[in-house]
This record gives C-alpha cells, structure tokens and sequence, in this order.
C-alpha cells in the first residue's frame, strides 16, 4: 500500500517525535532492510508497548533533484498498544535537516483513544 493517512474522526492528529526504547526494535525487518518497528517507545514522558501491527504500508515521494523518479520516503505503522490506543506512527527515511543532531526519524503521527 502507498498511501497517506487520513484522520478519522475519532483520530487526534499529533505530529510529534517518539523516543524508541532501546533493545526493542523488530531484529527481523531490519535485516530486510526496512525499519524495526521499536516493541515499545515514549511520547510525552509516557512510555507504550506495542500489543500489536494493525496496518503497514509504505509511501513514496517525488526525486528531489527534479528528475521523475519516485523514492521511499516513510514506513507507516497503525498499531494497538497494550493500553488500548490506536497510534499511527511512521519512520522517516530522511529526516528533514535541521532537526536534532539525533536526527529524529520516529514519528507519532495520531493517536485513537482506548480501542473497544
């Protein structure tokens, strides 16, 4: 799937970096050459587990030199954590310059409280 997400309504949109916990990222897509979906993370000095991936899916973005190639820009994750929250987050395949020297490339992109 290549695709950006929408926000439903019962979505908050947050924009806003997530700190992976350390050790926890998935060993496996890694080694395929995608990101490792991190097991559990923080946001707002709260920390996440992951109970489970919902969705994946991949978007792509124009040649930013002007040719016509298109390039993987993010990975997109809709998951459920053990909290009951549907979070979408997405890695950023390169981060905009400018931002920490960590160059942040987690993202928190929405947040869908306590799933029933």
């Amino acid at each position: 799937m290549d695709h950006e997400p929408g926000i439903d309504t019962d979505e908050s949109f947050i924009s806003e970096p997530v700190k992976p916990e350390e050790g926890t990222f998935d060993s496996a897509a890694m080694a395929r050459g995608e990101p490792g979906l991190p097991a559990a993370f923080a946001w707002r000095g709260q920390k996440y587990s992951v109970a489970q991936v919902l969705e994946s899916w991949k978007s792509t973005g124009p040649d930013s030199s002007g040719g016509t190639e298109r390039y993987l820009r993010k990975h997109w994750y809709r998951v459920l954590t053990t909290t009951g929250e549907i979070m979408t987050l997405y890695f950023d395949r390169q981060p905009p310059k400018g931002r920490s020297q960590s160059r942040q490339r987690w993202t928190l992109f929405s947040v869908r409280e306590q799933a029933r």
